[in-house]
């Protein structure tokens, strides 16, 4: 995945293209594994939201990872990927009774966070083990549209409604299995998951026959050089100590899991595209690309930093540029980049486009989804064509008027 290799592929399967290093992939979900490598029982199961191609999933099910899934169709390809219903959870938001119900005839865990929803759900379903997504009242995440663990956030059952979910659970008489919070995205503080943690294991003791708790996810990933991280090893070996103590005060092996999607695909992703002009105006000199924030919105929606290298000129006199997308609307990447000299037609290579980039993508101005890409054991395979004008036309009905 050098400057050389990303440049043969941008010049084989043309621009914008999506690319994926699944060594780096496999090489996230060891060390992941490894830090908790204390805990008995572990589940790491991928957030598919981050990067749902199939191809991604089959990886991740060779890895005997789980799945955490947030819709019917996220847990529709982990079937189809070949994964094991037992080996997925399904944590929805706002979601019709329905839709869980249809999801649960597919034998995956069910995850609920809302009271009504789970009175219904008891109601019709009792023998049906469901966990519970606790919203601990931490704010915790790089972005408050990224921060899900706070008191005003729509996720989770308030841990002030313990009472009210263990009078819906004596009344249906269901089952409760697991618990589970996510607090956000992002989170550099380990004191944060510890904190939550001490949170999760007060909840759980208010529960009998608990399986398994579920911390989610929200390890901070490096977006450029000398960026830090969260510290995985750190967390591991607290974190670890604190679940095994917990066990032994709960009189059982409870399975701890997380639920990663940007921590294990993020930085294994790349983006490429081609400068399309080089614009100087009183003030700024653009870049304008092949792309916009219909291929990569993650910059203009959570104002996040991708580190832009220009492959084709990368030992050329460093100048200052905006990066701009051809969308007619303000798409703007970065903003007085420092940049190796860019010309026309040269490729621009984006880094952590791994992970919430092609997944968020979209026809906005009827523009095509581009292409990906997928590095398996040194051998580069195409697992998802660009799409063509009957790709957008595909789904709509002409009629005479």
């Amino acid at each position: 995945m050098d400057e050389n290799s990303l440049l043969n592929l941008a010049r084989k399967y043309e621009t914008p293209l999506y690319v994926y290093d699944t060594e780096k992939i496999i090489s996230q979900y060891t060390k992941f594994v490894s830090a908790f490598s204390k805990v008995k029982k572990l589940k790491i199961n991928y957030a598919v939201k981050a990067l749902s191609n199939i191809n991604i999933l089959k990886v991740f099910n060779n890895l005997k990872s789980g799945l955490d899934t947030v819709s019917i169709q996220e847990v529709k390809l982990g079937l189809l990927a070949g994964f094991n219903p037992k080996d997925i959870i399904y944590t929805p938001n706002c979601v019709s009774l329905k839709e869980i119900e249809d999801v649960a005839k597919l034998g995956v865990q069910i995850n609920i966070d809302n009271l009504s929803i789970l009175e219904l759900f008891g109601q019709k379903h009792p023998k049906t083990p469901v966990c519970i997504r606790i919203n601990p009242h931490i704010m915790a995440g790089g972005n408050s549209k990224i921060s899900v663990g706070h008191i005003d956030s729509k996720f989770g059952i308030s841990i002030h409604q313990i009472p009210h979910i263990k009078r819906v659970i004596q009344n249906t008489g269901m089952h409760i299995n697991g618990i589970h919070m996510h607090t956000g995205s992002d989170i550099l503080d380990i004191d944060t998951f510890l904190r939550a943690a001490e949170i999760l294991f007060n909840v759980t003791k208010e529960f009998k026959n608990i399986d398994f708790i579920d911390f989610g996810s929200g390890f901070k990933v490096p977006y450029k050089e000398g960026d830090i991280s969260t510290n995985i090893e750190e967390l591991g070996k607290k974190l670890s100590l604190r679940f095994n103590q917990f066990c032994k005060e709960y009189g059982k092996d409870i399975t701890l899991m997380f639920e990663p999607g940007k921590y294990l695909v993020s930085d294994a992703g790349h983006f490429l595209t081609k400068v399309n002009v080089v614009k100087q105006t009183t003030s700024t000199v653009f870049a304008g690309i092949d792309s916009g924030f219909n291929h990569l919105i993650r910059p203009m929606l959570y104002d996040s930093y991708h580190h832009i290298k220009n492959i084709s000129n990368p030992t050329g006199r460093e100048r200052f540029y905006s990066v701009v997308g051809y969308i007619c609307e303000t798409d703007t990447f970065a903003i007085n980049r420092r940049i190796n000299e860019i010309s026309e037609d040269d490729i621009l290579a984006f880094s952590n486009a791994g992970a919430y980039c092609f997944s968020m993508a979209s026809n906005y101005n009827s523009r095509y989804k581009p292409a990906e890409v997928m590095i398996y054991k040194g051998k580069d395979f195409l697992i998802r064509k660009r799409e063509t004008i009957n790709d957008i036309l595909n789904n709509q009905e002409e009629h005479i008027i």
